[in-house]
């Protein structure tokens, strides 16, 4: 009988990311950041990450972790939950499009 070998990882094949959950963060916190009048390398500083993956970020190329996403919250003075409700409501949006207020 031969010993199973685990491996650490993804399996093969597999993916994690998910290009319009990202947009979708990224937007709102773009939105965010230019509401507030903070610079995006301000913002980098801030929640410490480079200012270059905080772009990939806001132009939903990378979709940060748990982690990051706290510190990004942090930075701009809101909470984690704040950013992930517009980020839903974000998806919501997209995917039934803009709603008619009349």
């Amino acid at each position: 009988m031969q010993k199973q070998v685990d491996r650490r990882g993804r399996p093969p094949g597999t993916t994690t990311f998910e290009a319009e959950p990202a947009r979708a963060f990224g937007a709102v916190v773009r939105a965010l950041r230019t509401a507030d009048g903070v610079a995006q390398e301000a913002l980098a500083y801030h929640a410490g990450i480079e200012r270059s993956h905080m772009g990939k970020i806001e132009r939903g190329e990378h979709m940060p972790t748990l982690v990051m996403i706290l510190r990004i919250a942090h930075a701009l003075d809101r909470s984690a939950g704040e950013l992930l409700l517009e980020t839903e409501a974000a998806l919501v949006e997209r995917k039934s499009g803009p709603v008619s207020r009349n």
